[in-house]
């Protein structure tokens, strides 16, 4: 027997949502009642992701996060569908390069800053003008655990994760009191975007986490649901770290 899942009266835009976290968290909205716009690059994946959530609460706008015109087309129409939007879950992201610091383009480290860092900015500010300023809400920004301690070879993405994490407590002491804004830091969750860091030996990585597993995209899911509902109501400012207590080992070899 189905469910018919009740409306929240709420309306979320996530970007990056088309697969992995990103769609993880818009399943997680959507089932709670939200509404919600996905975002992505490619608009054959959105088409899919939106049949998947369903038609009738989800709507897609394909573009590159970095795109000032993609933000703010983004907006507009998650505005002109839904009227209005509650919340804003920064999810797009790139690490086109494993390298250590040292030998990184500078190239590569502007593109990775503007995917990462600057587009999340970009969002904020389009919401909070959009809606959030007068009406309140939320913005949740996916960070990693490589923004809070070294990463090699994964350095370009650790440092743009860092000041990802100095963004959420910009914001969240600008926005306040009406806006309540918090970081998730992952550790390696199994998407095709971390494929690299754990195919061909997960058992191997795995084994490192006290819990036993690597992440799955519905336990940022989860998390983020928490961060945009009425039971964090009293939580803005900080970062949760959902990594299966792999954190518990930094620092020591």
């Amino acid at each position: 027997m189905t469910t018919e899942i009740k409306a929240s009266g709420r309306t979320a835009l996530v970007t990056g949502a088309s697969r992995g976290i990103g769609y993880a968290i818009a399943e997680a909205l959507v089932a709670r009642g939200d509404r919600v716009c996905i975002t992505g690059r490619n608009e054959d994946s959105l088409k899919e992701a939106v049949e998947r959530l369903g038609a009738d609460r989800v709507i897609a706008v394909p573009g590159k996060a970095h795109d000032e015109a993609h933000q703010a087309l983004a907006v507009e129409r998650t505005m002109e569908a839904f009227g209005r939007i509650d919340h804003l879950v920064n999810n797009a992201g790139t690490n086109p390069v494993y390298s250590p610091i040292a030998d990184l383009d500078l190239g590569v480290i502007r593109k990775v800053f503007e995917t990462n860092v600057v587009s999340a900015l970009g969002f904020a500010q389009r919401t909070w003008k959009a809606w959030q300023k007068e009406n309140g809400g939320s913005i949740v920004n996916i960070a990693s655990v490589a923004g809070l301690s070294p990463a090699p070879f994964v350095a370009a993405y650790g440092v743009s994760k860092a000041a990802m994490i100095n963004l959420s407590v910009q914001l969240a002491h600008e926005f306040a009191p009406g806006v309540r804004v918090n970081t998730i830091a992952p550790a390696v969750v199994k998407t095709k975007f971390a494929t690299a860091l754990y195919e061909g030996r997960e058992e191997e990585v795995a084994a490192r986490y006290p819990l036993g597993r690597l992440g799955m995209p519905e336990d940022i899911g989860g998390a983020a649901a928490f961060l945009t509902s009425d039971q964090a109501a009293w939580v803005t400012g900080q970062t949760l770290v959902v990594d299966g207590g792999i954190y518990l080992h930094a620092g020591t070899g």
